[in-house]
C-alpha cells in the first residue's frame, strides 16, 4: 500500500512538473507564472512602485526589485473606485498581466496591450470579459495594464502643478499607461514576446487613452499600431464638459481642484495625502484626463492637423446605438431643450440633421449623442490621419443585434456601447441561448481582424472578408452587422453638420460660448 501511494505520489509530482513553465525574469526579478489550455499566464505582475503615501498624485516610479521566485498566479487588486471589483479594490494597484502562447523567448509573437475603459472612473484587468486567452491562441502575446482612475489617477490642482518639475499636474492614470508601455517594452522579450511589434488597444475611455498616447510624446516609440474601440478625444477644452468635449485646460482643471480641496474641508494637498484612500470625497467630474502642455500638448484635432502626432497603423470604429447610454431625453420636448443648451446657435441645424421624431424619440436623436461623444471623433481621427498620414486607416462600424419586435421594449434599438469587448475577447456567453451561431462567427472574424493587425498593421489575411483601407477618396467602413462586410460611412451627411459645430466652437465666437 505504501508504495503504491510512492508511485502515485511520484506520478502526480512529475504531471506537476510537466505543467510549470519555467520562471522568466524580468527587470525586477524571477517570476512564476501558470501553463493553461497551452498559454503561460502571469497574473498581477508590478510595472511600478505602489503609488501611495508621498507618491500618491505623482508620476508613477519605478517597481522595487525583489528577492527569490515571485508568484504571478492571481490577479491584483484594482484601483480605488466605487461600487464592486472583480479582485478587490487597492490604492497599490499598478500591476499588468500577460497570456502568452510563445514556447522561447526568441519567438518574438506580437503583443496586444488592453487598457480598459469605466469613464476614467472606474475599471480594471481582472474582469471575466477580458480574458486574454482566446486572442492569444491566435498568435499574440496579450497583455491588459492597470492605471490609476477618478481622483487618485486625475486630480489637478496648484500645488501639484507647483511640486512636479514640469508644472503640471492630473493625467496620473496616462502616466501609468505610459509606465507600463515602457516596461513591456523592457521586459516582455522574455514572455516570447516582440518589443518591436506592440500594439494598443482600448474600449471607451480606454480607446480615448489611446487616441491621446498617440497624441503624446511621452509615448513616442512605445508602440507600433493602435485599435480604439468607441474612443478617440478630437473635441476642443470646454469649462462645462459634454460628451465629445470632456477636455479642461490647465488652468480650468486647477480651479476645479482647488474647490474640490476646499469644499472637501482641507487646507493643503499634503493634509489630503494623509487621508485613508478609502475615505477620500469622491466628486464625479474631476476624473478626466486634461489638456495639460505635457502629457497632452494640445487640443488633439490641432496636434492631427499640423502633422504633431506618433504616427501608425490605426483601427478605430463605435457601435450603432452609442447613445442608449447617455440617459436620452423621454420626449421630444426634453430632446430639444438638451440640444438647445448644449449647441447654441447650431442647435436648429443639427435636430434638423439628427431628428427627434414625432411621438417617441426616435434612435435617429440618440445618433446625436453616439455621434458627438463617438462617431464624430472617430471620423474626424480617420480623416484626419488619412488627410495627412502615410499610416493605413481602417474604420469599423459594430451593429450586431437582434432584430427587436415592433412593441417591444428593444423595438429601434441597435448594439450599446461596450457590446462588442465581448466579441473582439470571444468571451460571449456561448451557454446562453441569446448568444447565435452569428454572434460567434462575428467574434471569431473581429478576434482574427484584431489579432491579424498587431501581426501585419493590417486586419486583413486569409479567410476573412477583405476589409479595405479608409482614404478621403474612399471612405470605407467594416460593418459588423451579421455578417463582416464593407459599406458606406453611417450618417455621413449629420457627421458634417456635427462637424461644423465642432469648427464653430474653435473659433473666436465658439471658445467664448464653451466658457
Amino acid at each position: 500500500m505504501r508504495h503504491l501511494i510512492f508511485i502515485l505520489a511520484l506520478t502526480i509530482s512529475a504531471e506537476i512538473a510537466n505543467t510549470q513553465p519555467a520562471p522568466v525574469k524580468v527587470s525586477e526579478g524571477l517570476l512564476q507564472g501558470t501553463a493553461e489550455n497551452g498559454l503561460t499566464i502571469y497574473k498581477g505582475i508590478p510595472f511600478a512602485a505602489p503609488p501611495v503615501g508621498e507618491f500618491r498624485w505623482r508620476p508613477p516610479q519605478p517597481a522595487a526589485k525583489w528577492d527569490g521566485l515571485r508568484r504571478a498566479d492571481k490577479f491584483a487588486p484594482e484601483p480605488m473606485q466605487g461600487g464592486n471589483s472583480a479582485s478587490g479594490k487597492s490604492e497599490d494597484c499598478l500591476y499588468l498581466n500577460v497570456w502568452t502562447p510563445a514556447k522561447s523567448p526568441t519567438d518574438k509573437v506580437p503583443v496586444l496591450v488592453w487598457i480598459y475603459g469605466g469613464a476614467f472612473n472606474f475599471g480594471g484587468t481582472a474582469e471575466p470579459t477580458y480574458n486574454g486567452e482566446k486572442l492569444a491562441k491566435k498568435g499574440v502575446v496579450l497583455v491588459s495594464i492597470a492605471y490609476r482612475v477618478g481622483q487618485l489617477g486625475f486630480l489637478v490642482h496648484p500645488e501639484l502643478s507647483a511640486e512636479s518639475p514640469s508644472h503640471v499636474s492630473g493625467n496620473y492614470g496616462l502616466l501609468d499607461m505610459i509606465a507600463g508601455l515602457k516596461w513591456i517594452r523592457e521586459n516582455i522579450a522574455a514572455f516570447g514576446g516582440d518589443p518591436n511589434k506592440v500594439t494598443i488597444f482600448g474600449e471607451s475611455a480606454g480607446g480615448i487613452a489611446v487616441s491621446m498616447l498617440c497624441a503624446s510624446p511621452l509615448a513616442k516609440g512605445l508602440f507600433e499600431g493602435a485599435i480604439s474601440e468607441s474612443g478617440g478625444s478630437f473635441g476642443p477644452t470646454r469649462t462645462t464638459t459634454y460628451p465629445g468635449e470632456n477636455m479642461k485646460s490647465l488652468p480650468e482643471a486647477e480651479a476645479a481642484g482647488e474647490a474640490y480641496v476646499k469644499g472637501a474641508g482641507f487646507s493643503s494637498i499634503a493634509s489630503l495625502r494623509k487621508v485613508d484612500a478609502n475615505k477620500l470625497p469622491a466628486v464625479r467630474g474631476l476624473a478626466w484626463p486634461i489638456v495639460d502642455g505635457w502629457v497632452i500638448p494640445d487640443d488633439q484635432y490641432k496636434l492631427y492637423d499640423a502633422g504633431k502626432y506618433n504616427e501608425t497603423p490605426i483601427l478605430v470604429g463605435y457601435n450603432s446605438d452609442e447613445g442608449a447610454s447617455f440617459s436620452p431625453p423621454k420626449t421630444t420636448e426634453d430632446y430639444i431643450a438638451a440640444v438647445n443648451k448644449r449647441y447654441g446657435k447650431f442647435a436648429a441645424e443639427l435636430i434638423k440633421a439628427y431628428p427627434p421624431g414625432t411621438d417617441t424619440v426616435a434612435k435617429t436623436a440618440r445618433d446625436l449623442s453616439r455621434d458627438a461623444a463617438f462617431g464624430w471623433q472617430t471620423w474626424s481621427w480617420a480623416n484626419l490621419q488619412a488627410k495627412g498620414g502615410k499610416a493605413k486607416v481602417f474604420y469599423y462600424y459594430f451593429d450586431q443585434h437582434p432584430e427587436y419586435p415592433p412593441g417591444s421594449p428593444r423595438a429601434g434599438y441597435g448594439s450599446p456601447h461596450g457590446q462588442e469587448v465581448a466579441y473582439v475577447f470571444g468571451t460571449l456567453d456561448t451557454s446562453s441561448p441569446q448568444t447565435s451561431k452569428t454572434d460567434l462567427d462575428i467574434s471569431d472574424a473581429m478576434g482574427t481582424y484584431w489579432t491579424n493587425f498587431a501581426k501585419y498593421g493590417d486586419p486583413n489575411g486569409p479567410g476573412e472578408p477583405n476589409w479595405p483601407a479608409f482614404n478621403m477618396a474612399h471612405p470605407v467602413v467594416m460593418y459588423f452587422s451579421q455578417t463582416a462586410h464593407a459599406g458606406t460611412v453611417p450618417s455621413a451627411a449629420s457627421l458634417k453638420v456635427l462637424d461644423g459645430y465642432f469648427k464653430w466652437r474653435r473659433s473666436p465666437e465658439g471658445e467664448a460660448w464653451g466658457k
